[in-house]
Formats: structure tokens, C-alpha cells, sequence
């Protein structure tokens, strides 16, 4: 998986640089995983393109495009523009609570004409930007004072809060995860996570009390799932009994009958390796797994490979926030976390989702490229 490293010890990089050092290994990847999509999608829709399938390419060309863009623009405009992007996307998230469309019992969408926006989706990778620039600039010794990491905490759960107000419990969860990872990354003492654990278990009561009762109502069904089996319980139940069907080989592609009867709830969306596991079985969805582990393996290759502390930090959040995507999402489908409605990334249906997974791997690229740009703590760069 090695890409073009072009000899930019002693000059800028110029676009032609740039374009031969992408990694093009990671783009076959990335169409790889979002081609299974486009077909476990024309399976949903009965062995048509619409309406799913069609929608998800146009997307996925689109969202290409703008992943090759955001890797060829030079990082040291990523970094300084860190702050701005993550601020704009915590008032495009403000703004759901006033402008926000609801849709199945949550407000989570802003319209702009036809298409439909899901700032938290934004806010992932926003979140990446501004807490890498953030540590990028803080010393190893100031990483282990709480004075300095009030800021960092408050990027962190500011978003958090107006996500779960939403609710989204998914997206919060995860971005609270890509939180505390970066955290770590960043050089913060591990007594520092005792401390915001403790903190955590004595506010768990509160946490509680603010859920709604369908959330509520996941977590008793989380535990003991047959408690209500054609009510709360009917999704993940429905989930397992496509997944063990499908055996070693599966039942074959178009012919999955739990989820073609419509007995599978959300199949092009949050339930979409449920209906590749029983089409493609065991075989199936271990291929597809694999295919995930290679992505994410590639990415902390590249991103370790930044000679920058943004860079670094930056390339490493992504990977985790990808890796977060799909494990929250076969987590869930196979009953070991509760229903929480996070996409399968580049596999389920959803337009915010997918540019947002691909402008990420774009961001990565672009650290990939820029892996020998030395990154000042303003912003100024020399090439190493």
C-alpha cells in the first residue's frame, strides 16, 4: 500500500506533487466498500436502482470529488481554519432546535432546498479539526494541567449536549468517544480520565433522568430484548434472526427473506450488514469487516507518518472516528449495545453521512501528502 512520496525537502509541493501523492490504494478501498453499498441498496429496493441506490452514487461521485479537493489544499489552510469550521458547525447545530426538521421522533435535519442537512454528522469531523489544532499547539508538560484542558473539555461537550438534546444518543456517544480518544493521543495523564470517570458515574442519575422514554426503553430492551418482542424489541430480534439465516454462504443476493418480506426494519439504513449477513452469510460480512480493518490499519499508517503534531493528531482522529462508525453500527445490529441509529459507513444509505466519511478520508489524505510540512504553533510551516 505504499504511495508516491515526492522529494519536497527543499520546495513547496505543487499541484502535480499533490496528485501523485495521493493514496490511491486507500480511494479503491473506499469505492470498494461504498460499491457493496450501491448493491446491498439496489437488494433493498427489490433489484431496482431507485430509490436508494441511484441517489447513493450520485452522492458518492459528488462526495469524491470533494474528498480529492480537501486532500489537495494545503494543511497548514486546514489548520488555521480548524476553529472557524468547528464553530460553524456548532451553530448549524444550534440552529436544528430552531429550523430543524423532525423526523422519526427526532429533530436532527436542516433543509437547504432539496437536500437535507444533518449538522451532527459535520460536527464529527469538525470536533477532529479543532481538538488536533488545539493539542497541536500545547506542550507535553501543560497536556497534564486541568487549567489547560477546560477548553478541549468544553469543544467537546458542548456539542454533545445540543446533540443529545436532539435527541441523538449515537452521535453523542461518539463524539464524546472520539473526545476522549484524541485526548489521549493529545498527552493528557491517564489519572485525568480516572477523574472524568468518577465524574461521569456521579452524574449518571442526572444523565438518566434526561433521557427520553424511548431511550429508556432501548436499554431495558438492550438487556432483555424479548421482554416486548413485537414492540421495543421487534427491531433487534428481527435483526438477529436475519443474521443467523444467512449461515456460512448466505441465502443469496435478492434473496434474503427477512428482509425482502419486510420483516427487517431500516434495511438501507442502521440495519444494512443485518441484510448482508443474510444474503452473503458469514463469508459475506467477514469480507466486509476485513475490508473495514484494512481501511482503518491504512489510516493510522498514514497518519502516523505526519512529521506534525496536527497532522498526526488529525489523521488518528479520523481513523477513529471510522472505526467508531462501523463498530457502534455491527455493535448494534448484533445486540451487544443497544439500537442507538448510527450509520454503517459508505454502506448505509444517508447523504450528510457519506460526505462526511469522505471529506474525513480526504483530510487524511491531505496529511498523507503534507507528512513532511512542519507545522508551527500559528500555523507557519517548513518543509523537513
Amino acid at each position: 500500500m505504499a504511495s508516491f512520496a515526492p522529494d519536497i525537502g527543499r520546495h513547496e509541493l505543487t499541484f502535480a506533487d499533490k496528485v501523485r501523492g495521493l493514496q490511491w490504494a486507500l480511494v479503491l478501498l473506499v469505492a470498494l466498500i461504498a460499491g457493496i453499498g450501491f448493491a446491498m441498496l439496489y437488494s433493498a429496493a427489490n433489484g431496482s436502482l431507485h430509490p436508494w441506490a441511484s441517489r447513493q452514487m450520485t452522492r458518492f461521485a459528488i462526495a469524491l470529488v470533494a474528498m480529492v479537493a480537501a486532500a489537495l489544499i494545503d494543511i497548514r489552510y486546514w489548520f488555521r481554519s480548524a476553529y472557524w469550521i468547528y464553530g460553524i458547525a456548532l451553530l448549524l447545530i444550534v440552529a436544528v432546535d430552531v429550523h430543524g426538521r423532525a423526523g422519526l421522533g427526532a429533530q436532527r435535519w436542516i433543509s437547504i432546498g432539496t437536500f437535507q442537512l444533518q449538522p451532527s454528522e459535520i460536527m464529527k469531523i469538525a470536533l477532529v479539526l479543532a481538538l488536533a489544532r488545539y493539542f497541536h499547539g500545547l506542550s507535553a508538560e501543560n497536556a497534564g494541567r486541568i487549567r489547560y484542558l477546560i477548553v478541549p473539555a468544553l469543544l467537546i461537550l458542548a456539542p454533545t449536549a445540543l446533540v443529545l438534546k436532539q435527541p441523538d444518543l449515537g452521535t453523542a456517544m461518539m463524539l464524546l468517544a472520539a473526545g476522549a480518544i484524541l485526548f489521549f493521543l493529545g498527552g493528557v495523564r491517564l489519572w485525568v480520565f480516572g477523574v472524568g470517570a468518577l465524574a461521569a458515574a456521579a452524574t449518571a442519575p442526572l444523565a438518566w433522568s434526561m433521557l427520553r422514554d424511548y431511550q429508556k426503553t432501548r436499554l431495558y430492551t438492550f438487556l432483555q430484548p424479548d421482554r416486548d418482542p413485537l414492540g421495543a424489541g421487534y427491531h433487534i430480534l428481527q435483526s438477529k434472526i436475519a443474521l443467523g439465516s444467512g449461515g456460512l454462504w448466505g441465502k443469496g443476493f435478492l434473496l434474503g427473506t427477512q428482509s425482502h418480506l419486510s420483516f427487517l426494519p431500516e434495511k438501507q439504513t442502521d440495519f444494512i450488514f443485518t441484510m448482508i449477513a443474510e444474503e452473503f452469510g458469514l463469508v459475506g460480512s467477514a469480507t466486509l469487516l476485513a475490508l473495514y480493518v484494512l481501511v482503518i490499519f491504512y489510516a493510522f499508517a498514514i497518519a502516523l507518518r505526519s512529521r506534525s503534531q496536527f497532522g498526526r493528531l488529525l489523521g488518528l482522529g479520523i481513523a477513529v472516528n471510522f472505526f467508531l462508525y462501523a463498530f457502534i453500527n455491527m455493535a448494534m445490529v448484533m445486540g451487544l449495545i443497544p439500537v442507538v441509529g448510527v450509520p454503517l459507513p459508505l454502506v448505509s444509505y444517508g447523504g450528510t453521512a457519506m460526505v462526511t466519511v469522505m471529506l474525513g478520508f480526504g483530510l487524511l489524505m491531505n496529511t498523507g501528502i503534507h507528512r513532511d510540512v512542519r507545522i508551527g504553533p500559528l500555523g507557519e510551516s517548513r518543509l523537513g
